[in-house]
């Protein structure tokens, strides 16, 4: 038996074979990439056995990537907790640590090639503005009186937001796509935000900070990622995932492929919930059985390599 016909196989294991049997790619590299806002539970544990794991069957590279690009919630504690749970898993990242940190100005540098060929503008709508414009699920949205100004405007406006002459929350980038869209994320979504907040891995030196979608993509293909894996939540994402990259000059063009989250009966999932249960101290921590489950049936599950479908355990 090859060793292709022994490894197992599911649809994302069947998408590499055939880019890597055409040629597409001559190689495998994948990324873990978790915000540090909170330690990891054993929901992360399938992304980091699934992007860990088909990066050591391929014989290819994985990243550990922090997304930190929200200074106000992520902590260096963070960071180590994590790198800590990756090793405990059995797995090693290739490379150093990854920062989607270390591209911000290579990020704002794309942001203002979007600005220049006239796909993003300054926007000066209130979040509560912004959210009526939006429009429904059913209904389109409407246009931005800011949306066509010139671009000499937005980019004086964006250098104003990066010098610190912008207030929290009067102006953010907006990339210029289809507030008629059928997908809401692809309804003019914000690039920048302005937040005077001291980041761990920059300091001071930025009060401009980008969104998870814009940082994302470009991260992915500054590292040379070949296939992107994430949860179904990110699914309406890869429209703009890739509406970015193809609207900047990068040469990587990374794909995303979307596998099913795991879930667990009878417990919580959520790092968002499970911080609102130690925040307002209804458990006792976050090593609480509750917030921090064991991650053994995890390791037994890689190693059993089992599919990415979904798996179901009652606790």
């Amino acid at each position: 038996m090859s060793e292709s016909e022994a490894r197992p196989s599911n649809f994302i294991r069947q998408i590499i074979d055939a880019d890597l049997a055409s040629g597409k790619h001559t190689s495998v590299h994948t990324r873990f990439p978790p915000e540090p806002n909170g330690y990891l539970h054993i929901g992360h544990a399938k992304s980091i056995c699934l992007n860990f794991g088909i990066a050591q069957d391929y014989q290819g590279q994985c990243n550990l990537r922090f997304d930190d690009t929200n200074p106000e919630k992520e902590d260096i504690e963070y960071v180590e907790s994590i790198k800590n749970d990756v090793n405990w898993l059995g797995f090693e990242w290739s490379g150093e640590i990854c920062y989607s940190s270390n591209y911000f100005d290579k990020l704002h540098g794309f942001a203002i090639e979007l600005i220049n060929k006239g796909l993003a503008y300054v926007d000066e709508l209130s979040p509560e503005q912004m959210r009526e414009y939006r429009g429904t699920l059913t209904e389109p949205g409407k246009h931005s009186p800011y949306r066509d100004r010139s671009v000499e405007e937005n980019l004086e406006l964006f250098a104003k937001m990066k010098n610190g002459e912008v207030e929290e929350g009067k102006m953010c980038l907006r990339a210029k796509i289809d507030m008629a869209s059928p997908f809401m994320v692809m309804r003019d979504p914000v690039l920048y935000r302005v937040r005077f907040a001291s980041h761990h891995q920059t300091g001071d030196k930025w009060c401009i900070y980008p969104m998870y979608d814009f940082t994302h993509c470009i991260s992915d293909a500054l590292e040379g990622i070949t296939h992107s894996i994430c949860t179904l939540e990110f699914m309406d994402n890869r429209r703009l995932y890739d509406w970015v990259l193809e609207n900047i000059t990068i040469d990587c063009q990374p794909r995303q492929y979307e596998f099913s989250r795991l879930n667990l009966e009878y417990t919580v999932m959520s790092k968002r919930k499970l911080n609102q249960l130690v925040t307002e101290k209804l458990v006792s921590g976050w090593d609480d059985h509750v917030c921090r489950l064991s991650l053994a049936c995890v390791v037994v599950a890689s190693r059993l390599r089992l599919s990415v479908s979904s798996v179901s355990v009652s606790v």
